[in-house]
């Protein structure tokens, strides 16, 4: 059985012979048909045109002869015409006068049988004395082409034939044939060869990129794929390189955060060894001392644990795992919430909280993750607020949406860093001071998960405003009306 090659190169060979060989098969039988009706219309109209002239010559012979049958007999020894034999039939089928056979048809008379020449006679009786017979017909000679017509000679109804050999005509047809015959395959196998030569040249830039894209790995992801062999194979090269932009920036992305993780991780885990160390160092101690390095590793398994929560919250949202469980809220009882849980964090700072003008707004979403991220927010805001400073909390309706806006009078963020906020564990050091005092990890992560939450409620947070003395963040989440 034959099997349909797994080879591209093979298909687009196969397809290009098919391609190629069906419409020459189709001109080929098409030329072949009109050809040969051609040849059959010159030579009906060279047998009807003697035919024509012979009954002329007849009527001639007529006027000057004695009867019917001696003008006949007269005209065909006087009327020649080459390759073709003149026959006049009576009513019975009987031959009343012909002409001798062609010379190069010597030894074989051209005549039909007896059969035919009742059948040709019958075929005239059933039809319009004006109108001819055209016949093909066989003989041991081989094909030929007879035309009778009825001819009315002083009131007796006769019937002239003509009868032309058709060997030089199938000669022609059967060269035609042959030539076809070896032509066509000839012409399909050099389009084979060529679309061959063609489809592995063609393809020989997809050979190289797919080489080339063994061997990036992670370790060499700079490298890209050659660019080339065309407009669709350009652009797919193109695809694929911005594909590894993507995958090479997502890697150093993810080794970026390997590293800012471990870096933060370092601090708490390198405080509870080394407190411990130090409280191991001496077999006794006072209970104080004891008290003190306790509250120490307390604080750094505190945040510590902090860190790990941020880092899985993360993790989850990246892998697609982070589910919001929708239920019913209203968001301005998670502002009041969030308000009263920093409200120590906030007097520790020596910073107030200023609840604005809240707005009634029904929502769906998971409460504890909305929660999170206002908590994230209010602690970021109290963080980089100056002593006695106040943190504004304002809502507002727009349409079907809802905006919570929260207003610190904090340093300001520099304008090239206003979108890398967002960034995990990016912190603007050297403009907006930082406190362990802090209701969040404190590792960068805080704005990065409240993006991330807002994102996954069909909303967004953004840094709507920063300059000195004002920096506002504002969270747009959608409301039912």
């Amino acid at each position: 059985m034959l099997r349909w090659p797994s080879s591209l190169r093979s298909r687009l060979t196969l397809w290009y012979s098919v391609l190629l060989g069906l419409p020459l098969i189709v001109f080929a039988v098409v030329s072949y048909l009109v050809f040969a009706r051609t040849l059959q219309g010159r030579t009906d109209r060279f047998i009807g045109d003697a035919l024509t002239a012979f009954a002329r010559e007849l009527e001639a012979e007529r006027r000057v002869a004695l009867g019917p049958v001696e003008a006949m007999r007269s005209t065909v020894a006087e009327v020649r015409f080459r390759d073709l034999q003149i026959a006049i039939l009576d009513s019975a089928g009987g031959i009343v006068a012909e002409t001798a056979p062609p010379a190069h048809e010597a030894g074989g008379a051209l005549l039909p049988s007896a059969d035919t020449e009742r059948r040709i006679v019958a075929e005239l009786r059933g039809q319009d004395r004006t109108n001819s017979l055209a016949l093909t017909l066989a003989s041991a000679q081989g094909a030929y082409r007879v035309i009778a017509r009825p001819l009315v000679v002083d009131g007796r109804a006769f019937s002239l034939t003509g009868t032309y050999s058709l060997s030089d005509s199938e000669a022609m047809l059967e060269r035609l044939r042959q030539m076809f015959t070896f032509a066509i395959p000839l012409l399909v196998l050099c389009a084979a060869t060529g679309g061959y030569f063609l489809a592995k040249r063609s393809l020989a830039p997809v050979a190289s990129m797919a080489g080339q894209a063994a061997k990036i790995s992670a370790s060499n992801l700079d490298e890209r794929l050659p660019v080339g062999g065309g407009d669709e194979l350009v652009g797919l090269a193109r695809v694929v390189n911005d594909l590894l932009d993507r995958l090479e920036r997502a890697f150093a992305q993810q080794r970026g955060f390997v590293t800012d993780a471990s870096h933060e991780l370092r601090t708490p885990t390198a405080i509870l060894r080394a407190e411990a160390d130090v409280t191991l160092s001496k077999p006794h101690r006072a209970e104080a001392e004891y008290r003190a390095s306790a509250t120490v590793m307390q604080d750094a398994a505190r945040r510590l644990t902090r860190i790990v929560d941020d880092l899985f919250l993360l993790a989850r949202a990246d892998s697609g795992d982070l589910v919001a469980h929708r239920e019913g809220l209203y968001l301005e009882d998670l502002v009041h919430d969030a308000a009263r849980a920093v409200h120590s964090v906030a007097e520790q700072r020596g910073v107030r909280i200023e609840l604005g003008q809240l707005v009634e707004a029904a929502s769906q979403g998971d409460a504890d993750l909305l929660g999170r991220l206002l908590l994230n927010l209010l602690d970021n805001a109290i963080k980089y607020s100056p002593k006695g400073a106040a943190v504004a909390v304002e809502m507002r309706r727009r349409n079907a949406h809802c905006e919570i806006a929260v207003v610190d009078a904090g340093p300001g963020i520099p304008p090239e860093a206003h979108e890398r906020v967002f960034e995990r564990f990016f912190r603007v050091d050297a403009a907006r001071s930082r406190s362990d005092q802090s209701a969040t990890s404190g590792a960068g992560l805080g704005l990065a998960i409240a993006r991330r939450i807002a994102e996954l409620h069909a909303g967004r947070l953004e840094l709507a405003e920063s300059r000195p003395g004002r920096t506002e963040f504002r969270l747009t989440l959608p409301v039912e009306e």
